[in-house]
């Protein structure tokens, strides 16, 4: 099976198994899983924050924050095509009891400008606006990569306005490799950053949430709150650990193989795609000839698996994904859609 649904398909690999297997751990819920405590020192070092905060998901990563950082009856400023609004089942209004305002962002970006367009004057009719959200690399956004000039002009107009800002940073790991700034420098701008282990790096499970020393303190009551707290998770978190160590130099591998992809496709009748849009492991295209839905089953009986629905289409190289695994890709969709 040549598995493009997403990154988050891939399985570890003999050695990370064995890695975990031999993981030191203890009761992290008592704060004595020694290596827990190696993984969130190692990402806050890397992130550029003061501590970090192991956590099962993104998604909780990312409530978590939000939790953290606002009141219930808040306003909280995100794109419209973000994670946040889209995937993550209501969370902000069921659990924070926050309202979202949407920004229309290009390619799930926006501006300081549009921000500060967003902004509403007080007024006891209102709703208090705290925090404002960036998803970097964008998802719907085909996995957009975030300007670092763009996030400072929307980290200006949000200081202005006394606002704090988190980045979902769910493939944060993939912008840097893309934009060669690091994720230090990403990060810098928010307050609050959530990354992601079990996508572009290929842990099993597992994400983190960074930020400083009192907002990690806050942070860690609320995954108790919300039932996150894990006992002996050193067994996970040493893959994310060797994720971490081995697998970050390779993401390009899976750019160079969506560029790839993205180009070939260009090339097949009836599949509509501007490869100049894929910058990192991404690739959307849509089909104008036949039901996304028959492609879709076409390659499944071929070996392939990838995501489809309402004519369009994602397709998500991974390291599991070889080159030859793309061409083979590009072989059968051709086939398929010559009929």
């Amino acid at each position: 099976m040549i598995d493009l649904r997403s990154d988050t398909v891939t399985k570890p690999t003999d050695e990370m198994r064995r890695v975990m297997a031999s993981a030191e751990v203890d009761d992290d819920v008592l704060g004595h899983d020694p290596t827990v405590q190696r993984l969130e020192e190692q990402t806050a070092e890397i992130l550029g924050k003061d501590a970090a905060l192991f956590v099962p998901s993104g998604s909780m990563a990312n409530q978590i924050a939000l939790k953290t950082q606002t009141t219930a009856g808040d306003e909280v400023i995100m794109e419209a095509q973000c994670h946040m609004y889209w995937y993550e089942a209501g969370a902000p209004a069921a659990i924070s009891g926050v309202m979202c305002q949407l920004i229309a962002g290009q390619r799930g970006l926006f501006t300081g400008d549009d921000l500060r367009g967003a902004l509403r004057t007080p007024d006891v009719h209102f709703a208090r606006t705290t925090l404002v959200c960036v998803e970097d690399t964008h998802n719907r956004g085909g996995g957009s990569v975030w300007p670092i000039e763009q996030i400072a002009d929307v980290a200006a107009a949000a200081r202005e306005a006394g606002l704090k800002l988190h980045l979902d940073g769910a493939r944060l790991w993939n912008a840097a490799a893309a934009s060669g700034v690091n994720e230090a420098e990403h990060a810098k701008y928010f307050d609050s950053v959530a990354v992601c282990f079990s996508k572009a790096l290929g842990a099993p499970v597992g994400s983190a949430i960074a930020g400083d020393a009192d907002f990690i303190a806050e942070a860690r009551r609320f995954r108790k709150m919300f039932g996150g707290g894990m006992r002996q998770a050193g067994i996970i978190a040493a893959g994310a650990i060797y994720a971490l160590e081995n697998n970050r130099d390779r993401i390009a591998d899976d750019h160079a193989n969506a560029k790839r992809l993205a180009e070939g496709l260009a090339e097949i009748d009836g599949i509509e795609i501007d490869p100049a849009t894929v910058e990192t492991n991404l690739v959307y295209f849509r089909v104008t000839t036949i039901p996304a839905a028959d492609l879709v089953e076409g390659l499944d009986a071929e070996g392939i698996a990838l995501l489809g629905g309402n004519g369009s289409l994602r397709a998500v190289p991974n390291m599991m994904t070889s080159r030859d695994d793309i061409d083979t890709t590009l072989k059968a969709v051709a086939k398929i859609m010559k009929g």
